[in-house]
């Protein structure tokens, strides 16, 4: 039977990830869209993930090596293993397309306009796109699934924090998912299948991750765990989220969605310490 803490960290990330499926949902309810306010929520999410990243999760790799280390050593085997983080995702866009590049347009266009473009390119092969973007999307939501159960295993108001920014870039993240799938195959059923394939990637890899990395759980998988979490979550933030909130931006909204984000995450873990 599981220990109660594993099954709030357990918890935590399926909510988390069960809001791709708001994405898949919105795109066969909502009439309108508002570009601005998606580019607000985008880097609203990668604000908070740098913030949390940086000034909780990395630390806690630092103390963590500090445990087994001496604190100049603890710091730079934090480094090493926030880069290590860092390389995962790039090893990953590598191998496999940036899932918000489908999302976004090259030009500042809303949803809208994004639904008439898959429309117009019906001939180009849409559904590979909706297979990339899927296989994409579920790459990188394996981290993330352990990001938020790793950090909340550890401290559940870490843990919640990171959930809330990784939900809310999870809509977004539906929607680039089931647009392709939809307008290639006309069937929102398999719209929403391919949207849920990929969520339950998250909560999949978190329980694979800990049932494998359990055995050796102590100060120095924290810290290499915990390291390479928050060098993950940064480069996703820089990476994705931030240029894909500036192609629909029409103002400040990027810089404001950050600011928010950092501010709200700050208040957040303030309140709960």
């Amino acid at each position: 039977m599981f220990e109660e803490n594993v099954l709030i960290a357990g918890l935590v990330t399926i909510l988390a990830a069960a809001c791709t499926m708001i994405g898949a949902f919105s795109l066969f309810k909502a009439k309108e869209s508002n570009p601005r306010l998606l580019a607000f929520g985008l880097s609203f999410a990668g604000g908070a993930m740098v913030y949390i990243s940086l000034v909780e999760i990395f630390v806690k790799s630092q103390i963590a090596f500090g445990q087994i280390y001496d604190v100049k050593f603890a710091y730079s085997a934090a480094s090493i293993a926030f880069f290590a983080g860092v390389l995962l995702l790039v090893a990953l866009d590598r191998l496999l397309p940036n899932p918000h590049a489908e999302l976004s347009s090259n030009e500042n266009t809303g949803l809208q306009n994004k639904r008439k473009d898959d429309l117009s390119h019906m001939h180009k092969d849409v559904g590979k796109v909706g297979l990339m973007a899927t296989l994409a999307i579920t790459a990188h939501n394996i981290p993330e699934g352990m990001a938020t159960f790793f950090a909340t295993l550890d401290s559940p108001s870490v843990g919640v924090s990171l959930a809330i920014a990784i939900a809310i870039h999870n809509i977004p993240e539906g929607l680039s998912i089931a647009i392709p799938v939809f307008y290639a195959t006309g069937s929102k059923k398999k719209a929403v299948l391919a949207t849920f394939i990929s969520a339950i990637a998250e909560p999949i890899g978190a329980f694979a991750g800990y049932f494998i990395l359990s055995p050796f759980i102590g100060p120095m998988m924290y810290g290499i765990v915990f390291g390479v979490i928050a060098g993950a979550m940064v480069y996703l933030a820089l990476d994705e989220l931030l240029p894909a909130s500036k192609r629909y931006a029409k103002g400040h909204e990027t810089v404001y969605g950050i600011v928010s984000g950092m501010a709200v995450i700050a208040l957040s873990l303030a309140l709960f310490k």
